[in-house]
Formats: structure tokens, C-alpha cells, sequence
């Protein structure tokens, strides 16, 4: 059997609500005597109680910009990427429609520039509808805003469950603290300012918090050009996001823009025919969907990847991992970047079309440094972020380390093997030790057995060795079987001889090789075995790194040939110019942070034998052909590794270094670039100027000159020629310029993959 009601009670019935209306106005006048009357007035009654406990309820507000989204720019101010917690672009009020402050006013809080916070009519008329049957809020416009307000402070405190939803988890209690704090508000803060808070701070969907993102998701327009009848939906969709959506409740939404429009001519806001033309208008959206994050950027995903990591690892943003991320993804942050976006279109044109369609995923990259501050010119691979058809997908940045210099995560792959492009820096040596480049070394020379007396004066012992005697190494080996033979130390570095190389290292102090490589930034792309070194040092102590064994990753690279540009200044390698929060405050950025690395004068002297790299040694093969003959000054080093699977051209001109790669990025990295189809074109061994090359002269010869390609300095005139030979050559005259590339240059792989520190490491 039902249980009876009592009708008399009985809230259908007319009396039941008579009933209800009292009681709720008694209610209600207790909560307006607390409101309106001091409490000094008031004593022994209901009503002082109420007030007393009115007067315990805080009246002061932190009113913090609310999470705004975070802008990261190229070096010319265009977008690279957005970064948000909640998808918002803070406006002024003189930068919105003057639609939508009407519009919402009009059907939000009619009363908003007559009451002081709290509006008691609208009270008392909301308790009426209420008692008949017909729920109606009662919350101005500030108390909204004292809402919204207190919730994102939740939301950026990672207190997301404590959020205060109207009709769901806000009690008598949580009403009176918001009446006590929008009163309050109202005395510190004039009605302009409360509304353009309001209209900035307030939710419209999921991807657009506040007037200038909701215009732009749902209008693909802005908060300033928005019509009536747009400023009338988005006025609506306020009381239900998710009921009004005009994308997926359409129907619904012009009900309730009907009616902003109904209250807008109602008030005088809009006249007859204004209002006849907006409710004849149907709904109409032009979606445009945000993309946050780096991963959706249309210019440089891992460029802009790169610079977040550098804000998220700098404690200047934040104590801690979850301070920094609030920092940089709810605050409002504007970051230049030194990025130029003209070079990064053409950079990645170029990584993009030297694999195809690439079903087998091999990667190439390409990254350059401007010599003289270190700014990341251009950043590039060729893969994307997501899964897509045809495409290689790939997270991970193939230009830079795995962990920053403080052991923290870069995203980054870790560099690879940079073979015969680590050649330069024994040459470097060689100069600085005040020897000849045209001095004759005898390149028949392949056998460094395990006593050889190489001089080192580093503490680390030399490491490794070559001698076929000695099971399991063999002979250090060349490329090809025409270059064991005198030459002069310029032409085994133009023609990328190991045995060359080999000889000049057997001339000069290990160490001192050791010391150039460390001043111009060299080192492993991926942390120490222990963890404890995110910047291995590459011991140049251990034989098989004369020709590069140890992976570096291409920015490293690029900011050492940098180096030579620079007549000798290594320029840590920067990509944040500047950042500035929602206010304009100055927060930490980057400069130039150079130092002398080494001589001028042999910078000098390496610059003059890598454009003879182009111009007649392993790089005058890349196509199309770039050499100080058919263009402008420019210097470069071919790198290949044993196996093939890491190519490379790195070189620069006096304003542009950049390094490119081309090989293997998955795994272990041992897949061999042998007998293998690329693009269409087989490849019997890939050598660093077939692949790696092309991405770099096209790069160079279309960036290059707006960065300035002056002559190099000419090297002393004793580094160019040797008084006398060590041994008695085959050829003694001095070295000069050629005019004509050689006939048939050499190509080289470089180092073992895997050197063993109880065998050699060397040539195919």
C-alpha cells in the first residue's frame, strides 16, 4: 500500500506551496538580515545567530589570472605550438563584442549594475518561481564570478574534487561564504572589471574557457567580431555547456538563444527588427579545433617538444615537477624561441625526401646553430608524432640527448655515431701542436699492437689497439685499397683517411685531442652505464673514437663545427629568447653563453682543409654540388659509420653550422645500410655524401647566404706548408688548392659499432 501525502502539505496543491513559499521566504529574510544588517544592530534573535555566523565567513578573495594557455613562438612572433591546461586567451572588455556584455547581462543578471554583489530581488523572485514550481537561480554575475573564481584556484592546485558545482555539491554554507566574498568583491573591484573577470574566466566547452576561446572554437572568429546572434548562443550555452552545446544539441541551442534574444529586446538592449533578423538567423558553427601541445605543431613538433623540456627541467619555474608544469601549462607564458621558421620549412622538405614513403623507418635529421650565440636556427626530422598511414611515426628527437645537463629527460634518442666527422679534431691537434698540414705521413701504416707508445698525458690510459697478430682485432683498414700510401695530413682529412688520421694521432698527445674535443662540447648522447653523467665525456684516449664510435647526438655536432666558424668560440647551443608571463613580467630565458675553446689560428687552419673536403675530398661527390668553387665559402666533414647505419655531413659557413644525418634510429642502431632500397634507389653501402649530403647542400645553398657567408680567415701561412717532410715522401711538394675535384674521392665508413677495449676498432 503507497503511503498517503498529506495534502495540506502537499506541494502540487496551490495551499502545499503557499506553504512552501514561507517557509522558504522565512528562510530567506534571515539570510537577507544577514546580509544587509550590521551585526552590532542585531541581538538575542534567529537572526543574530545567522549574522554572527555570516560575520565568521571570509570576505577577502585571491582573484589570480585564471589558467591561461601558454604560447611558444618562432624567432619572427608566429605560432609554433599552444600549451593549456584549459584552452583560454584572456581579452580585455574594450576587445569584446559589445553583444555579448548585453547578452549576458540580459539573461544572467538583469540587475548587474544596480546591486552590490547580492541581488535580494532577485532572491526573493527566484524563491517565488521556485515555490510555483518553476526552478530559477538566483546567483548574479559576481557571484559567478566569486565561483569560477575559487574553482580554478582548485583546478590549478591540483584540487579538482573540492570544485563547487552549483545544484550538485554547494550547501547553505558554500552559498553564504560566495554572497559574503562577491560583496566583498564589489567594494575592491568596479562593475567592468567584474564582468570582463567573468566573461575571461567562465566555461563554454571542454576546448574553450572563456569569450575569446569559446569565439574562436565554436565561430573560428574572435571575442571582439562576434555577432548578435553568436553573442546570443554563446550567452546561452553559459547556464548548460553541455545541454546548449550548438554542435551537438543545435535544436536545444536556439531555444535558448531565442530567448538571450527575447531578454535582450525585453531590456532594451536590441530593437525589433535587430531582434527579428537574429531569431531568423539559424545556428550556424565553424569549428576550429584546438590543438595543444607540441605534438600538434604544424612547423617544428620536436623543436617545440625540445623547448619544453628545458622550461619543465629548469627549477626557475618551479619547485618541483608539478609546480613547473602549472607554471608553464596554466600561466599565461609567452616563449620566443630562436626557431627561424623559413629555414624550418626548408629543413624539413629536406628530411622529408630522403626516405619516401619509408616502410623500413629509416631516420634523417637535420639541425643548425647560428656560430657566434648558439641559437637553434632549424630543427627537423623526418617523422611525425602520431600513427599515420604511410608515414614514420616517432616521438623521440633524433637531434638532441637523451637527458639535459642536469640528468633530467629531454625526450631525445641520443645521438648516434658520428664516424669520420670526428676527424677534424685530431687535425685540430695536429695544428695546434704547430705542425704542417702538408706534412707527409705514411698511410700504409695499419698496425698499432698493443704496445705502441702513444704519447698521453690524460690520466685515463690509452685504450684499444689494431693488429691482426692479436686474436680477434685485425689491421686498422681503409675504405678503399688506392690510399695506403704518403700523403700530406690535409689530403688523408679531405679524403677521410683512417690511416692518416691514424698517423697524425701517433704524433701528438692524445690529451690534447681530448682537450679540444671537450672545450667545443662534445659528448655522449646518452647518460653514463652508472646514470650518474647525463654528458658522458668521449674518451678520445679510446682508439676507436678517433673515428667515431660513441654516439653524439647532431646538436652537439653542429655547435662543435660551430666552433670553427666562430674563430674558435664554442657557443652553448640556446632556444628560448625570451618568456614573458600574462602581466609581462620577464621570467628566465636564455642568452649566448660562449668561450674560447680553441685557437683562432687553427680554427683557422681546420676551416681551410674542410672546404678542400668539398671541394676535391669525400664531399665534392654529394649532389647537388656545393664546394667554395661553385658557390660561397663553405666547410664540411663526410661521416660514415662500419656498418653504414649512421651517415653523416656536418660543416658550416661563417654565419650557419649545420650537422645532417641519415641511418638507422631504432634499437640498438646495428641494422646495416647494406644492400638496401631507398627512395627508389638501391644502395650497395650508404656513404654520408649519398644521402646526408643532398639534405645538406640543398639546405645550405637555400639558408645559408641570409646568414652571412664571408670568406674564412686564411690560416698562418706555416700551418700550409712543412719545412721539410718526416719521412721521405712520394710526393714533396707543397700542398696547394686544387682546381679540379679528384677523379674517383674517397667515401669512408668509420668506426666498429661496438669497440671492444681488448680489440681494435676500424675501417671495412
Amino acid at each position: 500500500m503507497a503511503t498517503g501525502k498529506n495534502p495540506l502539505f502537499d506541494t502540487a496543491t496551490t495551499l502545499g506551496k503557499i506553504f512552501l513559499f514561507l517557509g522558504v521566504s522565512a528562510i530567506c529574510g534571515v539570510l537577507v538580515a544577514g546580509l544587509l544588517v550590521p551585526a552590532a544592530a542585531v541581538s538575542g534573535s534567529a537572526a543574530s545567530g545567522s549574522i554572527q555566523f555570516f560575520d565568521t565567513l571570509p570576505a577577502e578573495l585571491k582573484v589570480d589570472p585564471p589558467s591561461q594557455s601558454t604560447t611558444i613562438l618562432a624567432s619572427d612572433g608566429s605560432p609554433i605550438a599552444n600549451l593549456y591546461a584549459e584552452n583560454r586567451t584572456r581579452v580585455s572588455l574594450d576587445q569584446m563584442s559589445p553583444h555579448i556584455k548585453d547578452a549576458i547581462i540580459a539573461i544572467e543578471d538583469s540587475r548587474f549594475y544596480e546591486h552590490g554583489g547580492v541581488d535580494t530581488t532577485g532572491i526573493l523572485r527566484a524563491l517565488v518561481s521556485t515555490a510555483r514550481g518553476n526552478k530559477q537561480g538566483a546567483s548574479t554575475i559576481t557571484q559567478q564570478y566569486v565561483n569560477n573564481v575559487i574553482n580554478s584556484s582548485l583546478e590549478a592546485e591540483g584540487k579538482g574534487d573540492e570544485v563547487l558545482l552549483n545544484g550538485v555539491n554547494k550547501g547553505v554554507g558554500d552559498k553564504l561564504r560566495e554572497m559574503k566574498l562577491a560583496i566583498a568583491l564589489e567594494k575592491k573591484f568596479t562593475k567592468e572589471q567584474i564582468l570582463e573577470g567573468y566573461l575571461n574566466i567562465v566555461f563554454f566547452n571542454r576546448d574553450a574557457y572563456g569569450i575569446e576561446a569559446a569565439s574562436k572554437f565554436f565561430f573560428s572568429t574572435t571575442a571582439k567580431d562576434l555577432t548578435l546572434p553568436q553573442a546570443a548562443l554563446l550567452a546561452g550555452v553559459v547556464n548548460s555547456p553541455s545541454y546548449y552545446d550548438p554542435i551537438t544539441n543545435p535544436e536545444n541551442a536556439k531555444v535558448r538563444r531565442d530567448l538571450v534574444l527575447r531578454a535582450m529586446l525585453t531590456q532594451g538592449k536590441i530593437k525589433q527588427a535587430d531582434y527579428d533578423a537574429a531569431v531568423a538567423t539559424p545556428v550556424q558553427t565553424k569549428v576550429t579545433q584546438p590543438r595543444q601541445g607540441c605534438a600538434y605543431s604544424q612547423t617544428a613538433p620536436y623543436f617545440c617538444d625540445y623547448v619544453l623540456h628545458l622550461l619543465l627541467n629548469n627549477p626557475a619555474y618551479g619547485a618541483d615537477a608539478a609546480e613547473r608544469e602549472r607554471k608553464i601549462f596554466r600561466g599565461g607564458l609567452t616563449i620566443k624561441t630562436t626557431l627561424d621558421p623559413k629555414a624550418q620549412s626548408v629543413a624539413q622538405a629536406q628530411v622529408d625526401g630522403s626516405a619516401g614513403a619509408n616502410p623500413d623507418k629509416w631516420g634523417a635529421s637535420l639541425v643548425s646553430v647560428q656560430p657566434g650565440s648558439g641559437k637553434i636556427v632549424s630543427m627537423a626530422q623526418n617523422t611525425v608524432w602520431f600513427p599515420a598511414d604511410g608515414k614514420f611515426d616517432q616521438t623521440q628527437n633524433f637531434n638532441v640527448d637523451k637527458q639535459d645537463a642536469k640528468g633530467n629527460d629531454l625526450n631525445g634518442l641520443g645521438g648516434f655515431q658520428p664516424g669520420s666527422t670526428m676527424k677534424p679534431f685530431t687535425f685540430a691537434e695536429w695544428l695546434n701542436e704547430g705542425k704542417s698540414m702538408s706534412t707527409q705521413l705514411n698511410g700504409a701504416v695499419r698496425r698499432y699492437s698493443p704496445g705502441f707508445p702513444w704519447k698521453n698525458t690524460c690520466p685515463t690510459p690509452t685504450d684499444g689497439f689494431y693488429d691482426a697478430n692479436v686474436e680477434g682485432s685485425f689491421d686498422l683498414q681503409n675504405a678503399d685499397e688506392t690510399h695506403y700510401k704518403y700523403m700530406s695530413v690535409l689530403d688523408g682529412l679531405a679524403n677521410s683517411i683512417n690511416t692518416i688520421t691514424f698517423a697524425s694521432a701517433a704524433q701528438v698527445d692524445l690529451c690534447g685531442i681530448q682537450k679540444i674535443v671537450d672545450a667545443v662540447g662534445i659528448h655522449g648522447g646518452n647518460p653514463s652505464p652508472n646514470g650518474d653523467d647525463p654528458h658522458p665525456q668521449v674518451p678520445m684516449t679510446r682508439l676507436s673514437n678517433l673515428i667515431g664510435a660513441t654516439q653524439t647526438a647532431p646538436l652537439t655536432m653542429a655547435s662543435a663545427f660551430a666552433t670553427f666558424a666562430n674563430d674558435g668560440k664554442y657557443c652553448e647551443p640556446m632556444a628560448i629568447e625570451s618568456v614573458t608571463d600574462a602581466t609581462g613580467a620577464q621570467l628566465p630565458a636564455q642568452s649566448p653563453n660562449c668561450r674560447d675553446a680553441i685557437k683562432p689560428e687553427v680554427a683557422h687552419g681546420v676551416a681551410y682543409a674542410m672546404q678542400e673536403v668539398l671541394n676535391r675530398g669525400s664531399g665534392s661527390l654529394i649532389q647537388p654540388r656545393i664546394s667554395t668553387r661553385t658557390s660561397f665559402p663553405i666547410a664540411a666533414k663526410t661521416g660514415t659509420n662500419d656498418n653504414n647505419s649512421s651517415t653523416w655531413v656536418a660543416g658550416y659557413t661563417k654565419g650557419l653550422a649545420t650537422a645532417t644525418w641519415f641511418g638507422d634510429p631504432l634499437g640498438d642502431q646495428q641494422r646495416a645500410g647494406q644492400n638496401v632500397t631507398i627512395n627508389g634507389n638501391f644502395y650497395k653501402g650508404i656513404d654520408g655524401y649519398m644521402i646526408a649530403g643532398p639534405q645538406f647542400s640543398n639546405y645550405m645553398a637555400q639558408v645559408a647566404p641570409a646568414y652571412g657567408t664571408d670568406p674564412f680567415p686564411e690560416p698562418p701561412s706555416d700551418m700550409l706548408y712543412a719545412p721539410a717532410p718526416v719521412a721521405p715522401p712520394r710526393n714533396t711538394n707543397p700542398v696547394e688548392r686544387s682546381t679540379e675535384p679528384a677523379t674517383e674521392p674517397s667515401a669512408e665508413p668509420s668506426a666498429d659499432p661496438k669497440p671492444a677495449p681488448t680489440k681494435s676498432s676500424g675501417k671495412k
